[in-house]
Order: structure tokens, then C-alpha cells, then sequence
């Protein structure tokens, strides 16, 4: 991947369907999250044409699924699916992967083969659907592979479209996806690389907050079209954190065109608009451009 023939990086995107048509939800948790993001009817992408649709914007995408199956009982995409569609289309796709932290000492080994064996580039975590708290120390173990194999870890922060409407939301607890828990998580492991994931509703000061105070932690702006971002994240985002926001859509349900159209209306400096859409996650990411032959 060359990142200096891209115009963005966008570090939150999901795989919702598997090769054979297995969706990454079930049936009344994926039809909660359409009406909450008022997207009843859009077509699941799979990952080629994620990578068609990215690739004709001049795009890269942070790919991942989510590894939910203690708490919702719904068997995952596989990771290894994940990964290996990503390699078909390394000049825009880039591979994260999910693993449940209730699976113990298997979720570390399985961590530890998938960056070794399937270049996976980091983890997403999302503790309302997993049902955990992120300074539970049972995810401990797996935190401190993910530190030791130099790779972010992304938490879903705030409150969560999936289960919203659904009687007792599904059993989706929100308050584990306050980012006071990751906290916790940015103290214990100092080198650990932290996006925290969307505008943080109803705790977006916690999460300037941390991001703030904890040299390694990101905030990623998925989820959210930006003409609704709170005005202290704007602010942030164009000063104190200029260096440490992310571009991140949450495609399929929100779209880049959309978001950065958005975007494009923000009263942002012109110097800081370039760092959010692409310099930082190419920092974060490990990008680097590719050499010019002599």
C-alpha cells in the first residue's frame, strides 16, 4: 500500500457477510441497527467490493468484523476470511480482527496466529455486544498479546445502534462502552496503542479526557455523519487532538461520500484537515510510502 497515492484513510469499516452469506449479526440485532441508522434495505458489501468501492475513491479501509459469540450465542465471520480477502487487495484494504475476550487463553493463541500468519494489523473490541467490561482483567491476557505484537486495539466507545428498539436492547448492556473502563486499559498497558471508536455519546468529555491524558490513545470519528459532532470534539479535533483523530466512516451504513461531504463543512484549519483524513492513521497504521526506484 502506497499512502501517498491516497486520499484518506478510513479506519472503521465492517465486514457484515461472509463469502457464504453469513451475516455478522443476527437477524433482530441486524435490523435494530438499520432502523437506528435509518439504512432499512442497504446491501451487505462483501469485501471485494469494499475494496471496488474504495479503490475508485482514491481510498484505504480498516476492514473487521466482531467475535460476539459468548454473549450473543451468533457464530462470527471468521477472521481468517477477513484477513485473507484483505491480502486479495492490499493496495486499499487493511485487515483488523475480532476476538472475543471471554475465550480465554484460546483467544490469545488465536491473536497471536492471525498477526503472524494472516497479517493482521490490529483488533476491534466492542464491549456492549461482548458483554464486558474493557478493565475486566479476563481480557487482560489478550490486551497484553496485542501489546507485545505492536498492533492497535479499537474499542467501540458510546452508546450502540445495534439492539437499539429491541426489548431490554437485546441484552446490550451500554455502560460497558464508556471510555472511563479503557481508562483503565491505556494505564495498565502504557504501550498499547487505543482508538477509541465514534463520538462518544453520552460521554464525549470522558473520552477527550483520556485521549488527552494517555500519550497512546486515538479517537476515531465513525458512526456519526459530522454535521452532528459535539462542538468540544470539533474543538479538540482542531487543536489539543489534532494529531490523534481519525477518519472513520462505519461504512456500509454510513458512506464516505456522505461523511466527507460533511466534513468538508467543518470549521477546521486547513493544515489539520489532511492529519485526520490520512497522516495520522498513516503514523498510527505504520504507512509509509513507498520508494522511488533510482
Amino acid at each position: 500500500m502506497d499512502p501517498d497515492r491516497l486520499t484518506a484513510i478510513d479506519v472503521h469499516t465492517h465486514a457484515e457477510v461472509s463469502r457464504t452469506g453469513h451475516r455478522s449479526l443476527s437477524p433482530e440485532l441486524f435490523a435494530a441497527s438499520e432502523a437506528y441508522f435509518k439504512a432499512q434495505g442497504h446491501r451487505q458489501p462483501t469485501i471485494e467490493e469494499t475494496a471496488a468501492y474504495y479503490r475508485e475513491r482514491n481510498m484505504a479501509a480498516v476492514v473487521f468484523t466482531v467475535d460476539a459469540e459468548h454473549a450473543t450465542g451468533h457464530p462470527r465471520i471468521p477472521n481468517e476470511e477477513v484477513a485473507e480477502s484483505c491480502a486479495e487487495h492490499p493496495d486499499v484494504l487493511i485487515p483488523f480482527a475480532s476476538v472475543d475476550p471471554w475465550k480465554g487463553r484460546a483467544g490469545v493463541r488465536e491473536a497471536r496466529r492471525l498477526v503472524a500468519e494472516h497479517g493482521v494489523r490490529g483488533f476491534k473490541f466492542h464491549p456492549s455486544i461482548q458483554g464486558f467490561s474493557p478493565n475486566d482483567p479476563m481480557a487482560y491476557p489478550l490486551y497484553e498479546a496485542i501489546e507485545e505484537l505492536g498492533v492497535p486495539a479499537l474499542f467501540h466507545t458510546g452508546q450502540t445502534g445495534i439492539g437499539a428498539g429491541v426489548p431490554g436492547g437485546g441484552g446490550i448492556r451500554l455502560k460497558h462502552s464508556n471510555p472511563m473502563l479503557v481508562d483503565d486499559v491505556a494505564v495498565d498497558f502504557p504501550e498499547l496503542r487505543i482508538i477509541l471508536a465514534h463520538p462518544s455519546f453520552p460521554w464525549q468529555d470522558e473520552a477527550l479526557a483520556v485521549a488527552t491524558h494517555k500519550p497512546h490513545v486515538y479517537i476515531d470519528l465513525s458512526g456519526w455523519s459530522p454535521k452532528y459532532f459535539p462542538p468540544q470534539l470539533v474543538r479538540y479535533a482542531n487543536s489539543l487532538l489534532q494529531d490523534k483523530v481519525l477518519f472513520g466512516s462505519d461504512y456500509p451504513v454510513i458512506t464516505p461520500d456522505r461523511w466527507l461531504a460533511d466534513f468538508a463543512k467543518l470549521d477546521l484549519k486547513p493544515e489539520v484537515r489532511p492529519k485526520i483524513l490520512k497522516d495520522n492513521a498513516c503514523r498510527l497504521l505504520g504507512l509509509t510510502p513507498k520508494e522511488t526506484p533510482a
